[in-house]
């Protein structure tokens, strides 16, 4: 994380000290990098410059509108995975035209403002929904653009939570039964069969099993070809993970995958189709924004036990879900950092819940009323936040140089119950 770094021992964002920003917005709260968002979807747009391509920034990563709009400004399209995401999308000034909708689960009135906004494909999942997406196309006298999300059953070796291309996925079209599903999509009368899609999950440190599955995508296109069936756009999904400080190994550069994508499409296109292009569209989210944020953090108590000591933080599992929910290992580090020894600590949060734990066993000099921050938190926090506990969610801000904007303020307790109602 280049933007992230101890400046005469302070931890700071950018040229911005991270007890400043605590001091001004309180804690718990989301420091993001626009340098670190503009640089990371750099990886992928300079390769991609002079080519038919487009980047399609996977949203549920991070949906904040200032996010949003720094890279439509940029040029990105969007993934979505649902109308609400549609509308941030159209809130923040992104192109509707250049938005990709996936997901299995579609509903008629999504599908219906997707139609209307004139959105560039949908990612179908299933045959239920391409006749879904077919009858709601004719009600409104539109043509579907579609594309089938196909599930090449690769293995990315990654959490099975986050495992979405294999045979037991709940994502996707079996390749065994996409020929068929791609001939009855065909025949359908309301519908433009326009692409081919995959992805086969995420945190991917190494890009061989993305190219595998991009190899499948290229042999079942041939195929439908050899049919009359003849496919636009390319789209290879997302998946490159980023380093979380475990000791996993270093991912793959963006650049030095994309580059790899381009010259096998570039060399299958000229061996079968005369140097004719393809549009490729890719799809990453955590990628780009995921090592663009902290999760600024302060220190309530230090508790001690007979087999574990305890540091008490006021972020929680509700603040930061990837923990408790996928054992995902965070680094943490002291926004100021102390010479006295280290004492090995479980960080956890307020909730009423054993599982409410951020990291566990880390060594840290620590007291109360000392701040820390979560790195690589810009992915999958705040987008995965709840009130549980009636807590409001953390404050987002956003550092550009030595300037910081508010991007989300801290909800109130008020704010979480106005939508209910007592029975009288």
């Amino acid at each position: 994380m280049s933007h992230f770094t101890y400046q005469d021992g302070v931890l700071h964002a950018e040229r911005v000290a991270l007890p400043d920003i605590a001091k001004a917005f309180g804690t718990p709260t989301y420091v993001y990098s626009k340098a670190q968002l503009l640089a990371n979807f750099d990886g992928y747009a300079k390769p991609c410059a002079g080519r038919d391509a487009l980047v399609c920034y996977a949203m549920k990563a991070n949906s904040n509108l200032a996010i949003l709009d720094l890279l439509a400004k940029q040029g990105a399209g969007f993934d979505i995975v649902s109308g609400g995401e549609l509308q941030r999308v159209i809130a923040a000034g992104g192109d509707p035209g250049k938005v990709i909708f996936s997901g299995v689960g579609k509903t008629v009135a999504e599908i219906e403002l997707a139609l209307e906004k004139g959105i560039l494909c949908f990612n179908v999942e299933s045959i239920p929904e391409l006749h879904r997406i077919n009858e709601v196309a004719g009600r409104l006298a539109k043509r579907a653009p579609v594309s089938l999300r196909v599930n090449p059953n690769v293995d990315p070796k990654t959490h099975p939570y986050i495992a979405t291309g294999l045979k037991a996925s709940k994502f996707g079209v079996a390749f065994s039964d996409a020929l068929d599903t791609y001939r009855q999509a065909a025949a359908l009368a309301h519908l433009d069969v326009v692409g081919i899609d995959c992805h086969i999950g995420s945190q991917l440190l190494d890009d061989a099993p993305l190219l595998e599955a991009l190899d499948k995508l290229i042999e079942l296109i041939d195929t439908l070809a050899g049919e009359g069936i003849h496919i636009h756009h390319l789209d290879v999904g997302g998946g490159l993970g980023i380093d979380y400080g475990a000791g996993d190994g270093e991912p793959v550069p963006i650049a030095h995958y994309v580059e790899r994508v381009f010259a096998r499409v570039d060399a299958w296109r000229a061996e079968k189709y005369d140097g004719k292009p393809i549009k490729v569209v890719f799809e990453p989210g955590r990628s780009i924004v995921g090592n663009t944020g902290v999760l600024l953090m302060s220190v309530e108590f230090i508790k001690t036990g007979e087999e574990k000591n305890f540091c008490v933080i006021d972020a929680a599992m509700n603040d930061m879900a990837r923990p408790a929910l996928y054992q995902a290992w965070m680094d943490v580090k002291p926004v100021t950092p102390r010479d006295a020894g280290a004492v090995k600590y479980d960080l956890v949060g307020p909730v009423c819940e054993s599982g409410d734990w951020l990291a566990r066993d880390r060594d840290l000099a620590v007291e109360p009323g000392d701040l820390l921050a979560m790195m690589a938190a810009g992915a999958y926090g705040f987008t995965m936040a709840s009130n549980y506990n009636t807590r409001g969610r953390p404050a987002e801000v956003l550092v550009d140089g030595d300037q910081v904007h508010l991007i989300r303020r801290r909800e109130t307790a008020d704010e979480l119950f106005a939508l209910e109602t007592i029975v009288k």
